[in-house]
Formats: C-alpha cells, sequence, structure tokens
C-alpha cells in the first residue's frame, strides 16, 4: 500500500539534510546566523524560518561540529560568528560520501533503472504463491 503524498515528505528531507547543508555553507567560511538562515532560504527553501535555525546551530555547537565568536556589528548588535571545527569537517566529509551514495541509489530507483531486475525476482514470488 502506498501513502498519499503529503507535505511531511519535504519537512522529513529537510529535517534530515538541514544540519549538513549548514557545514556545508561553513565549509566555505564563517558566517552569521542570519547569514546562514538566509543562504538555506534561498537554496529552494531548505528552511522555512529564520528562527528555525538557532536551535539547529546551538546542537551543533554544544556537539563540537562549530565554534562561534562575537563581534560588533556595524549595522546593530554584536554577531555570533560560526566556524566549522575539525569534527564537523569531518562530519560533512563524511555525509558528502555518504550522499553521493544515497542519492545515487534513489535516483535510480525513482528513475526507473535497475528495477527490471527487482520487478522480475517479484513476478516470479507471485507466480509461485
Amino acid at each position: 500500500m502506498v501513502a498519499e503524498p503529503s507535505g511531511d515528505s519535504l519537512a522529513q528531507l529537510r529535517r534530515g539534510c538541514v544540519e549538513h547543508c549548514v557545514l556545508a555553507l561553513l565549509r566555505q567560511g564563517e558566517r552569521y546566523g542570519f547569514e546562514l538562515a538566509r543562504s538555506l532560504a534561498d537554496s529552494g527553501g531548505l528552511i522555512a524560518s529564520e528562527g528555525t535555525i538557532y536551535p539547529l546551530l546551538a546542537r551543533l555547537r554544544k556537539n563540537g561540529m562549530v565554534a562561534t565568536t562575537w563581534r560588533e556589528s556595524p549595522e546593530g548588535p554584536p554577531r555570533r560568528y560560526y566556524t566549522l571545527t575539525a569534527a564537523g569537517e569531518r562530519a560533512i566529509s563524511e555525509f558528502a560520501e555518504s550522499w553521493k551514495l544515497f542519492s545515487r541509489a534513489v535516483d535510480t530507483i525513482m528513475d526507473g533503472m535497475g528495477a527490471p531486475d527487482a520487478q522480475e525476482g517479484r513476478g516470479s514470488q507471485d507466480a509461485d504463491a
């Protein structure tokens, strides 16, 4: 039985990937929270609102994936800048490798390639039943 499509599928994909997207952005250089939120929102809506980024950044900091520094801003209050740590670099490198394999496998199935073997095996089982 196939479930009806819903917005939950996209939300689940976002939740599973956005942390690693933040690490990938930080791989390019340090950024502050609002800048990260804007980049994620501009990249196809990876986050729905600015408020969702800060709990994620706090978790990444607590887990040692990012380090922070406060700096004065010419445009208002001081900003907290985030940089990738060695642990964060390892995490994004591992994710990038896993993502290549995973996305290739999903694309193969979604494009219908590789499915005939699985269908042939299923068909013979159905005939035996």
